[in-house]
């Protein structure tokens, strides 16, 4: 990937497009982390490695071989050979603060802002989301509720329409 230039800003779209859903997390990819930081995705694995302690599970993981496949499949990486052999890592939101604090550079403490700005609004629009959904959920039992009703009722009408008539018993005289 081409590094970023310092002068041009970044949108929070082009931040949020490089925001996947992986186990559970909102996480960034390393080498998303390294174009936005201005610096090289081995610089940034050396540092990480430098200060693992600062990085418990919930902060960073390397992704899984099933996980891989199912971003190259999604067209996030162009192939798993682009990987060069080694796993990517991801950081959730607290793994981009650390990152930055870290790599201790004006860009880095600067997009890491701009980045957990883009986390906070992710979250909130997924609250929101939670809530309509939530409330839909809620149109959904009473209308369920409603077929049900409607159904007896036509299963009603149905035995009303098709009740037999009696046969009625012939007047006048019979032959016989």
């Amino acid at each position: 990937m081409v590094a970023m230039n310092p002068f041009l800003p970044v949108s929070e779209e082009e931040i949020a497009a490089r925001i996947f859903w992986i186990r559970q997390h909102r996480v960034m990819l390393d080498r998303d982390l390294a174009v936005l930081f201005d610096t090289k995705t081995i610089r940034l694995r050396e540092q990480v490695k430098r200060n693992m302690d600062r990085f418990p599970e919930n902060f960073m993981f390397a992704l899984s071989d099933e996980e891989i496949v199912d971003l190259s499949q999604q067209g996030v990486f162009t192939s798993v050979q682009q990987l060069g052999g080694s796993r990517p890592l991801v950081f959730t939101e607290h793994g981009v603060l650390q990152l930055a604090n870290v790599l201790r550079s004006a860009r880095a403490a600067e997009m890491s802002v701009r980045i957990i700005e883009v986390f906070v609004k992710l979250r909130s629009l997924l609250s929101d989301h939670r809530e309509l959904l939530t409330r839909m959920e809620g149109v959904e039992h009473k209308l369920n509720g409603h077929d049900l009703a409607l159904e007896e009722l036509f299963q009603l009408i149905r035995q009303l329409l098709h009740v037999p008539v009696p046969e009625r018993k012939a007047i006048g005289y019979r032959a016989s």
